[in-house]
């Protein structure tokens, strides 16, 4: 049997990895997957307990996404989208427009949640210089927002631990803050929306002859640590960017495809984005696909004759690619047939249940925050004066290492400790999760 952890550490650079750490630790390898379970090659198994990173939705080797790809195989697997069109791109691009807020009904696909972000500036800044306001070149976002990290994402990022070293490379955006009551216990959840949302109105209203779009994770700001928006935020910072002509993006690269319970997060407050980012979660965690969906409004902005120069000059080889389409039409068939949005509700709230039950009032918990199957525990040294942890004891590094102990993997963000199964997981094994957790923080946090 070949020494997979070794040549893994010969030859992988990690992603978002001290690779120091790496080099010196004994790792997980994973070799296969059945259900919501992955297999490594220590024998042992394991829940998967972040859907993979988060692009898992009903279970790893689900029959019906695997033979669709077969079928497809026996069909094409890529032809390029570049003065072509491809059977399956378009059954796909019909299948978005009917399923996400009716005033999308265009599809640009490209291939990860940062190149989707990437396509929706660049359709923003162009559109409005096809339309004559070439002063519009400002981006806003919210404090602590991770888009992805290509530089166009990167620019439109606020979390230093990710994105201050790169500061010399990016172009200059707007930042507004966010409505954190966690970190703001002065203000109640209304004042604090309140104070977000008339800070953002303000620069809107001396700005917007400046301001291109604002960009927002919807309801709940994944990278930094599962922060929840209170309810009727997003649909106040829709109201402002109508009246101040800003286009809005919304950015459902994780919050999609069902993570909080409905099938897109602006459907909570029933706001309808100008451009929409989707990645991870459409092939059901199988390949690498992504679309930037945008209103007929935008799209026609682009039209012209070939020396208006009105063109979107942009895309990507595997524009399109015919294997990962045939997986997200089989993705989105098992959300119909197996009635997945309308089961889904019970168990949220049997999450929120164990989680309350487990983990609320322990010690070491500061905050949970949960939308949907979006949860983030935060670990706390002092929970009564909201003291964190030292950096340099990584604890939230340390919890998700001890929970592998028990069968469960997860993974931090920083000292937030985050869960998001596939949709396709069962009560008792939601609990199984919730139990490991509890015993990981018990024992890493010495309570």
């Amino acid at each position: 049997m070949r020494d997979w952890t070794n040549l893994d550490k010969n030859y992988i650079w990690h992603p978002f990895t001290q690779m120091k750490d790496w080099l010196e630790s004994d790792n997980l390898i994973i070799e296969r997957g059945e259900g919501v379970y992955l297999y490594a090659t220590d024998g042992k198994r394991y829940l998967d307990g972040v859907s993979s990173l988060w692009v898992n939705i009903h279970g790893h080797r689900k029959r019906e996404i695997d033979e669709a790809i077969i079928n497809q195989v026996h069909k094409l697997a890529h032809s390029t989208l570049l003065g072509l069109g491809a059977v399956p791109s378009i059954e796909l691009a019909e299948r978005l427009v009917r399923i996400t807020p009716d005033n999308l009904e265009k599809v640009f696909y490209s291939d990860s949640g940062s190149t989707a972000v990437e396509v929706a500036l660049k359709i923003a800044f162009q559109y409005w210089k096809n339309k004559g306001h070439e002063s519009k070149k400002l981006f806003v976002s919210l404090d602590q927002a991770y888009h992805g990290d290509t530089i166009g994402s990167v620019s439109l990022g606020a979390i230093d631990l990710f994105h201050s070293i790169f500061h010399p490379l990016l172009f200059h955006t707007l930042v507004i803050p966010t409505p954190f009551p966690y970190r703001n216990p002065e203000l109640t959840t209304h004042e604090l929306k309140d104070n977000c949302l008339n800070n953002f109105r303000k620069i809107a209203e001396e700005r917007g002859s400046e301001i291109a779009a604002l960009i927002i994770e919807p309801c709940v700001q994944g990278a930094a640590g599962m922060i929840v928006h209170p309810k009727g935020f997003l649909k106040g910072l829709e109201l402002i960017c109508r009246e101040n002509e800003i286009l809005l993006i919304c950015d459902e690269v994780a919050t999609g495809f069902g993570r909080t319970g409905t099938m897109f997060a602006c459907e909570h407050e029933d706001v309808k984005p100008d451009l929409m980012c989707l990645a991870k979660g459409m092939t059901g965690g199988y390949l690498p696909l992504a679309a930037t969906m945008v209103s007929n409004q935008i799209f026609e902005a682009f039209l012209g004759n070939h020396t208006e120069y009105k063109t979107f000059f942009h895309g990507h080889s595997y524009t399109g690619n015919s294997l990962a389409c045939a997986a997200a039409i089989a993705c989105l068939d098992i959300f119909d047939r197996d009635h997945v949005l309308e089961l889904l509700d019970p168990k949220i709230k049997f999450l929120g249940n164990c989680l309350s039950e487990r983990l609320a009032n322990l010690d070491h918990v500061g905050d949970i925050r949960q939308c949907g199957f979006m949860t983030g525990i935060e670990l706390v040294e002092n929970k009564s004066l909201r003291k964190p942890y030292p950096a340099e004891l990584r604890i939230g590094t340390e919890v998700t290492r001890n929970v592998r102990n028990y069968g469960v993997i997860l993974r931090p963000l920083g000292d937030v400790v985050v869960i998001m199964p596939p949709l396709s997981i069962e009560n008792n094994e939601i609990e199984t999760i919730v139990e490991a957790t509890e015993k990981s923080i018990k024992e890493i946090c010495q309570i």
